[in-house]
């Protein structure tokens, strides 16, 4: 999993309450197992018009947020069903952090562990980046995870809280098997030792 420390990108906005897994990244992608190529459905069903044309007035189809790696968006982003794929997605398009008032538990959980830093912010802070992006179409904000803050260029700078314990995974790059992994050798050690004292719970695994 890839760092954060701090970082610096240009913000998209979805100015919209209850995003769903469901509509972050529909059921007819989630046929694969691989955490790459599932951009092409994010937001599939708002990304386009009805008659499969692109919305112009949708964020993925404006030059402007081409390159965009922070959402900005509204309260319980992330509701609906505990789909892994809908973070996978959203890192595969290349956002690195997502900025609201809420997000659902299992998505915010989801992100964390995939490498994506949720930032809860008020609703008052949210919407004053949101006027801010409106002002500036080009504008950038750096999120700073050690110091735990969200800035702009014009040097206006918002805090937020973060588990301490999931901080240090983003700042490590670890996910729960790279948590685990930094114990292989006291795993090994244990292992050797119990197949010293109970051979006998090993012997389908050595034949």
């Amino acid at each position: 999993m890839i760092a954060f420390t701090t970082h610096t990108g240009r913000v998209a906005t979805l100015d919209r309450v209850n995003v769903d897994t469901d509509q972050i990244i529909p059921k007819q992608y989630l046929k694969t197992i691989h955490r790459t190529g599932l951009k092409e459905g994010l937001f599939a069903d708002w990304r386009r018009l009805p008659d499969g044309s692109p919305d112009p007035d949708f964020f993925m189809n404006q030059p402007r947020y081409a390159d965009a790696t922070i959402l900005l968006t509204r309260e319980n982003f992330g509701c609906g069903s505990s789909r892994e794929h809908a973070p996978w997605a959203l890192l595969d398009y290349g956002i690195r952090s997502i900025l609201a008032p809420s997000f659902a538990d299992i998505f915010y959980n989801n992100c964390l562990q995939n490498g994506i830093l949720p930032i809860v912010l008020t609703a008052q802070d949210v919407q004053t980046l949101f006027d801010y992006v409106g002002a500036n179409p080009q504008g950038h904000l750096t999120i700073d995870l050690p110091s735990q803050t969200v800035s702009t260029p014009q040097e206006s700078t918002f805090s937020f809280s973060i588990d301490a314990f999931r901080k240090d995974f983003l700042l490590h790059g670890l996910d729960s098997i790279g948590l685990t992994l930094q114990r292989e050798q006291d795993i090994e050690h244990y292992v050797a030792r119990r197949k010293q004292e109970v051979p006998w719970l090993f012997q389908d695994l050595c034949s």
